[in-house]
């Protein structure tokens, strides 16, 4: 039996998670690299995913103007 994970539940990509913190892909690669954000790595290929909580928490954690360049309102 296959079991269906609810949307929310779902994990996320790099070029996904990118694109909700306004970054580039590489800096998501980066950030998980370091350890700054938890990933988990899958396949083969160690493709990387997050969770949504994760990053959630990661988020909180940086404050919600974290990524904006210095001296910008």
């Amino acid at each position: 039996m296959i079991q269906v994970q609810a949307m929310n539940s779902r994990m996320l990509t790099t070029t996904e998670v990118a694109h909700l913190l306004h970054v580039h892909a590489n800096t998501v690669r980066h950030w998980a690299n370091k350890g700054l954000l938890p990933v988990s790595r899958l396949g083969t290929r160690g493709d990387r995913r997050f969770k949504r909580e994760d990053l959630e928490s990661f988020i909180k954690s940086n404050g919600h103007d974290w990524w904006q360049p210095k001296g910008q309102p």
